[in-house]
């Protein structure tokens, strides 16, 4: 094995062992053999030296070191890049453990707070790792194989790794690890197959050959976006770890937590393992999303997504640097050069797949509640949004809807008017959601309840190792878990959702409890011994057992054991919810999934889980829903107001402001606390609510058509500012503001008891929404009045927004006139676009049923540009034209050249009204 100790200036220079594609030609298509060191990290092992010299000039003036005497090859190792050896939980880490795994032991402060701080036991310069033993070319790149000649310290660790890697396009590389002689488990995700080799890619890949390392380099800059050899990689049968170096400490992703938007890296961990639990900082939550993304120096950006199911953590250190470590699977990596942050998002979805397209009414309002109580209560609660005129689209009901918890029923007394609820919400142009879980009770006397009957006949439930079905513990009591991993299962799901849609014509499901959810650890008989259960070793998760709240990991289901499938449950639940939703109501499904995995987009949306109505739930709501729009997640938000716990009509005020720029836009509320739907409060809370949900009505068209380029090409709806202002490093950790779309500023007061709030403004002219007043920023916080009636809304110059006159439900909206606000830039033009289709039908887009349009502005000339037309079209008038920033008052307006009556304010908004023009024509607009 290769020492840091023993390298020379020589060694540091990358040797002649770079894969790139210029020299591909070149290359022999038989076994190639490498340098010992195909690269070399020169930084690193600048700064260990440095590190060393500096530790043997103290040791000197300080007369030595107490203690044992520390082997040289230790004191090489910088704090900041000791990679863990030891990362066990709950175990007090002595240097003769340490030794026994061949790794150094130095003892460091530790951390104000309880949290892990440097790692005593940390991986030496020589640590056995695998050798790159032979290279081969393929058609799209390149395999390999890497031989382990001394054991690692976990059991069954395989000594023989094929390396597969695949030049997919000229932005994604596609590196796998696995075992070179037996098939492992694998994620069974649909995942596009690259036909050829990327001719120019973005990219330069080296090895190392001993120790087996990849160094991946953005080739425009030089920039290292991936360095391995910082750690050993260990692969045994219930242990993969690899680490890497990091080239910027901007760090994104990773979900699901709560905690900032960007992530800290000062030695924290991140877990996956869907777990039920109210969202808590530092706790696994109900999702797990296993891709960062990351910026770099000057703007750029890439994302790595590790295509793995299994119970993994991701180490955090301030080097800075990065360990991936999972108890299963493959290392089957995919890395997205960007080179700009909107585009590694693309990129990743081209991966997982783009998000559905949403129905149109699945954007306006909906309102919740644990504990209506009976279906005429949640009726009073619709009639008195009525009779406020309060835009709602969809009226919800949690599990208090049901007959004793069980799904596919309802309350025959106190829920009885419940068909007759759903049919005024029809009447009205609103939709009624109903909350599923995945537990079937299986306590019923035989023949009583069809669903677990039915279930058990066929075979379609999780099953124990001794081929029962595991039954665990829900809402109704004793229940079994449906296998969702079962095709056969969907189809069950599917009768189900049938004969109860007969009775209660639901549009929408909502699907809870999906980690899937237990109130006993793994089963009402515990768990099997053995190491599905009790691994060798387990991830930082809550409760420190892979069963904790949640069904035993040995579980057996249809594609594999629960210990593979359990980050997948809530993901295989919602695709065959989307599924039944097609066949029965033939329209766009609209689902939300509280548990979530890659690809999640394709089948529903998401809510942030049961917070609590705090301030700072408000806030953490941000980072939340920006995070999910990085997971391909659009349709996305939280409890409006709260779940848990008691709401003020400050804070409520205030929520359902930042709530009405949630993608996804619920109120929800638990039992036993008093109602806080927007009719319960006082007049001036009650119609500051309104106010905000109208604006949020006048926006669907723009909404919507975020949906729309969401779903084609995977822009992010809900973005972070720094991806449009990458270049701008004031906007790298801002969380408490964020973006619709491109355009649209969000800056909403997260704390009680003010008037105003400071937030970012980016360089560039801003436009105050409702006013078209401009503020003119060179990049720079700003205080905003904020008084409890105000959400501060800023559009971006050079933007054109497509409004509506809003109404109570989005239906009736849609039939309005638009508004078009033109924001012009500091050269006076301005570009957007609409998305236009019949709010509901499968595929529009796909089958030509839709309208598009192009608006553009320049040289004082607006022009409307009808690139596909449709017959909704005809039915919709353009009937103003608002345009922001015209510095000199006109003397005339001409439409299609003929002149038109206009009106210009002080503050430089020019407003042309009546056009009546039909959205399906094309038009044009002067001022002179």
């Amino acid at each position: 094995m290769k020492s840091y100790q023993k390298l020379t200036t020589a060694v540091l220079q990358p040797a002649a062992c770079r894969v790139e594609e210029e020299g591909a030609a070149q290359m022999s298509a038989g076994r190639r053999k490498l340098a010992p060191w195909c690269v070399g990290s020169g930084l690193l092992v600048a700064a260990v030296l440095l590190s060393a010299t500096t530790v043997w000039v103290l040791r000197q003036v300080s007369g030595g070191w107490p203690g044992p005497t520390l082997p040289p090859k230790c004191l090489l190792v910088p704090e900041s890049h000791r990679f863990d050896c030891y990362p066990e939980r709950h175990v007090v880490v002595t240097q003769e453990l340490c030794e026994s795994r061949g790794c150094c032991f130095i003892e460091s402060l530790p951390p104000a707070g309880g949290k892990r701080g440097v790692p005593w036991c940390f991986y030496p310069p020589d640590f056995p790792s695998y050798t790159l033993d032979s290279l081969n070319q393929t058609a799209l790149g390149m395999v390999g194989l890497l031989v382990r000649r001394e054991k690692a310290y976990y059991p069954r660790d395989i000594e023989m790794l094929r390396l597969d890697v695949e030049f997919e396009t000229d932005t994604r590389l596609h590196i796998k690890l696995t075992d070179a002689a037996n098939p492992r488990y694998e994620v069974p995700l649909e995942v596009p197959r690259a036909m050829k080799r990327a001719e120019n890619p973005i990219y330069t890949l080296d090895f190392s050959r001993d120790p087996f390392g990849v160094l991946l380099r953005r080739r425009a800059t030089g920039t290292v976006l991936l360095n391995t050899t910082v750690a050993p990689l260990i692969f045994a049968d219930q242990f993969l770890q690899i680490a890497t170096s990091l080239p910027s400490r901007f760090l994104y992703g990773l979900g699901e937590h709560r905690g900032t938007l960007l992530h800290s890296l000062d030695w924290s961990t991140l877990t996956l393992w869907a777990r039920d639990v109210s969202p808590t900082e530092s706790f696994n939550l109900y999702g797990a999303h296993p891709f960062y993304l990351l910026m770099e120096e000057g703007g750029d950006a890439h994302g790595v997504f590790l295509l793995n199911s299994n119970a993994m953590e991701v180490a955090l250190q301030p080097a800075p640097g990065l360990t991936w470590r999972t108890i299963g699977g493959v290392l089957d990596f995919y890395i997205f050069l960007g080179p700009d942050p909107n585009m590694v998002i693309q990129q990743y979805q081209q991966v997982i797949g783009f998000p559905a397209m949403p129905p149109l009414w699945a954007l306006g309002f909906h309102l919740c509640r644990w504990g209506y109580g009976s279906s005429n209560e949640t009726w009073q609660t619709v009639r008195a949004m009525r009779n406020y005129q309060i835009p709602q689209d969809a009226q919800w009901n949690d599990i208090d809807y049901m007959d004793g918890y069980r799904d596919f029923t309802f309350n025959p007394q106190k829920f009885a008017s419940l068909p007759s609820l759903v049919e005024d919400l029809h009447k009205h142009g609103q939709y009624y959601v109903i909350i599923l879980d995945p537990g079937i009770s299986s306590t019923n006397p035989h023949g009583s309840y069809w669903p677990f009957d039915e279930g058990l006949k066929r075979g379609l439930f999780l099953n124990t190792t001794q081929g029962q079905p595991l039954i665990g513990q829900v809402w109704p009591g004793f229940t079994a878990f449906a296998d969702f991993s079962n095709p056969d299962t969907h189809q069950w799901w599917l009768e189900n959702l049938q004969h109860f849609h007969a009775h209660v014509p639901f549009d929408g499901l909502w699907i809870d409890m999906n980690e899937p959810s237990n109130f006993m650890d793994g089963s009402e008989d515990g768990c099997p011994p053995g190491e599905l259960d009790s691994p060798p070793y387990t991830p930082a998760v809550l409760g420190d057992s892979l069963s904790a709240k949640t069904v035993c990991a040995s579980a057996k289901q249809k594609a594999s054991v629960h210990y593979n499938l359990h980050n997948l449950y809530g993901l295989m639940e919602a695709k065959a919810t989307a599924s039944a939703l097609i066949q029965i109501r033939g329209k766009r499904p609209f689902v939300i999934s509280r548990s979530t995995f890659p690809s999640q987009g394709r089948y529903s949306g998401h809510w942030l889980g049961d917070n609590r109505s705090q301030w700072k739930d408000m806030y953490y709501s941000i980072p939340g829903l920006l995070s999910f729009s990085l997971f391909g997640i659009p349709l996305v938000g939280a409890d409006i107001c709260g779940f848990s716990g008691s709401t003020s009509e400050e804070l409520c005020t205030r929520w359902m402001q930042l709530g009405a720029f949630y993608p996804f836009a619920r109120n929800h509320n638990t039992q036993n606390e008093k109602a806080q739907d927007p009719t319960v409060f006082s007049p001036a809370a009650r119609t500051a609510m309104k106010n905000a949900l109208l604006t949020r009505y006048s926006l669907l068209p723009f909404l919507y058509t975020l949906f729309h380029r969401a779903h084609l090409q995977g822009d992010t709806v809900a973005r972070p500012l720094f991806f449009e202002f990458p270049w701008d490093v004031a906007t790298l950790g801002l969380d408490r503001q964020f973006l619709w779309g491109r355009s649209l500023l969000v800056t909403p007061v997260l704390e009680p008891g003010v008037e105003s709030v400071t937030g970012y403004v980016p360089r560039g002219v801003w436009y105050d929404f409702y006013t078209g007043s401009s503020v003119n920023s060179s990049g720079e916080m700003l205080k905003m009045s904020a008084p409890l009636e105000h959400l501060n809304l800023h559009v971006r110059e050079g933007a054109i927004l497509p409004t509506q006159k809003p109404e109570t439900t989005s239906e009736l909206t849609r039939g309005n006139p638009l508004r078009l606000i033109v924001a012009l830039s500091s050269n006076a033009t301005a570009w957007g676009d609409l998305f236009w289709d019949d709010g509901e039908s499968l595929d529009t887009f796909e089958r030509g049923n839709y309208s598009y349009l192009v608006f553009n502005v320049t040289q004082n000339i607006f022009t409307s540009t009808v690139l596909h037309a449709s017959t909704e079209a005809t039915e919709v008038t353009i009937g103003t034209l608002s345009i922001f920033g015209v510095r000199e008052p006109p003397s005339k307006v001409l439409l299609n050249g003929q002149e038109k009556p206009f009106s210009y304010l002080d503050n430089q908004v020019l407003t042309v009204s009546d056009l009546g023009l039909s959205l399906s024509q094309g038009f044009s607009l002067r001022w002179l």
